[in-house]
């Protein structure tokens, strides 16, 4: 080949290599973003995923990932005010994977969490406005994935808290905020005994189902469905929390 073609060629291919090696580099970043995801390393997972949009921005996956990191450290050290930032960045990163991929169940449902991150950091009327749209938001990823066992247990979890609210509650929030989307301790139930179908060996499943038995008066279930989920390993980031919310419900329940 002459010398001129030869460069051409060359030149012609660097582009090609620099995006091949630049795409292998960002798988490289998230399969080690899973790992410190899986570890529990919610920092450096955060770090991985936020090195990943970097060298690959508009992802919806890394976004909803990055998204979900900083939800996860509201729960941990800081100040009101740095958690409430890390929730307001969550939310910020959940919307852009949803404008992104707006069929995504995963990404709708993450929204929906995320708006539930932020009820806690606000006052009553944003609260309330935060609750509806995790209902819909929830209601949005079931319709998008029917099997999809997270969005059952939220939406279970929406219908127990709302319909446990008192009636002066429910009557103060009608007449002064426009009121919340009918809920029940039935619909709840439904919901949660799904997720627990779909995944049986999720911890918090079991443990939100046994509230929802709890709260519509089924102790023997709620007792039954708390002793299962004591028995399975923890695993997941959430699994030692809940058990230990289960453990508490069943401490109160034999009056110790």
């Amino acid at each position: 080949m002459p010398r001129r073609l030869r460069l051409i060629f060359l030149f012609g291919l660097l582009p090609v290599l620099a995006l091949a090696a630049r795409a292998t580099g960002v798988e490289a970043v998230l399969d080690a973003a899973r790992v410190a995801e899986e570890r529990l390393e919610t920092r450096r997972a955060l770090e991985l995923y936020q090195q990943a949009d970097r060298l690959r921005p508009d992802d919806a996956f890394t976004l909803q990932k990055i998204a979900q990191q900083l939800s996860d450290l509201t729960l941990e050290g800081g100040s009101a005010e740095e958690k409430k930032a890390r929730a307001e960045q969550a939310l910020a990163y959940a919307k852009r994977a949803v404008e992104l991929a707006p069929d995504n169940a995963v990404n709708v449902l993450s929204l929906a969490i995320c708006h539930g991150k932020m009820g806690v950091y606000s006052d009553t009327r944003t609260k309330i406005e935060y609750s509806r749209l995790v209902r819909q938001e929830a209601e949005r990823a079931l319709a998008l994935d029917p099997n999809y066992d997270w969005a059952h247990h939220v939406l279970g979890r929406w219908h127990r808290e709302v319909a446990e609210l008192g009636a002066a509650t429910r009557f103060f929030v009608r007449v002064v905020y426009g009121g919340l989307p009918d809920a029940s301790k039935e619909t709840a139930i439904r919901h949660l005994e799904r997720a627990a179908a779909l995944a049986p060996s999720r911890v918090p499943h079991q443990v939100e189902l046994g509230f929802a038995y709890l709260s519509a008066g089924r102790e023997a279930d709620a007792r039954r469905t708390f002793e299962r989920a004591l028995a399975l390993p923890a695993k997941e980031r959430y699994d030692a929390s809940a058990q230990a919310r289960a453990r508490k419900a069943l401490a109160a329940a034999a009056g110790g």
